[in-house]
């Protein structure tokens, strides 16, 4: 253990020793990609809130979902388990069994913590199938409250009054465990509301992979919107905290579930599907104004908040806690062995002959991204005509009516043409995952090197695939 860490872990016994237990506040936003958000650059978009997070804590530069798809990426946060673990949990409609799979929401609740959500929890997943009856897996719901958005597709849910709510639950001195699910920016959205806002098509960074079109861009402003309605949201549950003086002693993690839900985004292994946003604070306990490039999976998240509760990590948890980085008053380069981090996905929607899905592994590290699909001979985003793996909305239709185009062509073949079996990108010198060199002599070694790495990873943690098996091809979800 080096220095820094063992400094952080010593922090932790004494932290454990004079603090009361910690409140856990999570806050996963619905299809965000990384870059998204003040703290990183982006000058289009405010999120005044996340910043504050990010520069009274932690920044993360490096924090990958397990999965491109809303019910396994969820699934992953609550296990701490990769989705390949988690049998029919790790499909979009599939269900999480409660008898089978350990979630850290239920081991803080068992623990003495009052535990609830606003907005979206584990969805769109079957929790009465899985056993959970009418309860999500992340909690008791605190839904009732409504605050109607001018805005089309934005939902008419007042989350902070729900938080309100949930807080005035809570007996004296009793921890909380709050996850905050907003349900933005998933699509739809009031088409043409960003320009009506104000804000300029001239200053949105198009991703390469999109077409820099009026459509895009413009489609892009009304993703932003939403960004900010659950961005307000999230600051008025911050100056609910200080109110009540709960701050300085609840854990807050901010981040999204998978990325924008744009063409080669969501559903994609791509960088823009699951590279996610982090901001990560706790009062006094955790240095601030730090910007750390450790890799962070989101089965970490589980495992770090029970260490944070003091409990025991449970044994089949295969992310590991971070909260020795969060102590240990260090940037940049923390640990030396987060340096990469896998995610997969099996099936999103149901959009090939007899639901069968499009299998991803993808490992990614400082420079590279290696992506084996397993099954290259079906259609990644859907079969013709709908793609139904990728979210309808402006920028889709524009590259699906102009494939034709010169310009446009490339890229509708990179987001729904036919992939090969292996992608291997350079991030460094090809950050927008491009230019494929798979197949290139020069980089054999490379590729190797990667296809080694991540299976052992995959047989560390008893992925099907790494011994040639299926099982998701008899798991039937509903449409």
């Amino acid at each position: 253990m080096g220095t820094a860490l063992l400094a952080a872990s010593q922090s932790l016994g004494a932290l454990n020793k004079t603090k009361k237990r910690p409140n856990i506040f999570f806050c996963i936003s619905d299809d965000q990609s990384w870059l998204h958000a003040g703290a990183y650059g982006d000058k289009v978009v405010k999120t005044p809130n996340f910043d504050r997070i990010a520069k009274e804590g932690v920044l993360f530069t490096h924090s990958f979902c397990s999965s491109p798809s809303c019910t396994p990426s969820r699934a992953a946060v609550l296990t701490g388990q990769e989705i390949w673990r988690l049998g029919q949990g790790s499909t979009l409609r599939g269900t999480l069994f409660k008898n089978q799979y350990k979630v850290y929401t239920s081991l803080l609740e068992e623990a003495g913590y009052l535990v609830g959500f606003t907005g979206k929890g584990w969805a769109p997943g079957n929790t009465k199938a899985g056993g959970w009856g009418n309860q999500n897996p992340v909690g008791k719901q605190f839904n009732s409250k409504a605050a109607p958005s001018s805005l089309k597709g934005i939902a008419a849910t007042d989350y902070a009054e729900n938080f309100k709510e949930f807080l005035n639950t809570r007996k004296e001195e009793q921890p909380f465990c709050f996850w905050f699910g907003p349900k933005e920016p998933h699509r739809d959205y009031d088409i043409g509301s960003g320009l009506k806002s104000g804000k300029k098509l001239a200053d949105v960074r198009v991703p390469e992979s999109l077409p820099d079109a009026t459509e895009t861009r413009s489609d892009i402003l009304d993703y932003y919107m939403e960004i900010e309605w659950y961005d307000k949201h999230l600051g008025r549950m911050l100056k609910l905290l200080e109110d009540k003086d709960e701050l300085d002693n609840t854990l807050i993690v901010v981040t999204s579930d998978n990325g924008m839900p744009f063409p080669r985004a969501k559903a994609n292994l791509y960088d823009m599907g699951v590279h996610m946003p982090l901001a990560v604070c706790w009062g006094k306990s955790v240095k601030g104004g730090r910007v750390v490039d450790d890799f962070i999976s989101h089965t970490d998240f589980a495992p770090t908040f029970l260490a944070a509760a003091g409990l025991e990590v449970p044994a089949e948890m295969t992310g590991r806690s971070f909260l020795d980085i969060l102590l240990s008053k260090k940037q940049g380069r923390v640990d030396s062995q987060r340096d990469f981090a896998c995610s997969a996905i099996e099936r999103h929607s149901i959009c090939r002959p007899d639901g069968m899905g499009y299998p991803m592994r993808a490992i990614r590290d400082r420079r590279w991204l290696y992506i084996r699909n397993y099954e290259h001979d079906r259609w990644p985003a859907g079969d013709p005509g709908k793609f139904g793996d990728c979210d309808d909305g402006p920028t889709k239709a524009y590259i699906i009516e102009h494939q034709n185009d010169p310009k446009v062509m490339p890229l509708f073949e990179k987001a729904f043409g036919k992939r090969s079996t292996e992608e291997l990108y350079d991030v460094k010198n090809d950050p927008g995952q491009i230019n494929n060199l798979a197949d290139e002599p020069a980089f054999a070694e490379t590729k190797k090197m990667l296809q080694q790495k991540l299976f052992q990873y995959q047989q560390k943690t008893s992925d099907p695939r790494a011994q040639g098996k299926s099982p998701w091809d008899n798991f039937k979800d509903e449409k």
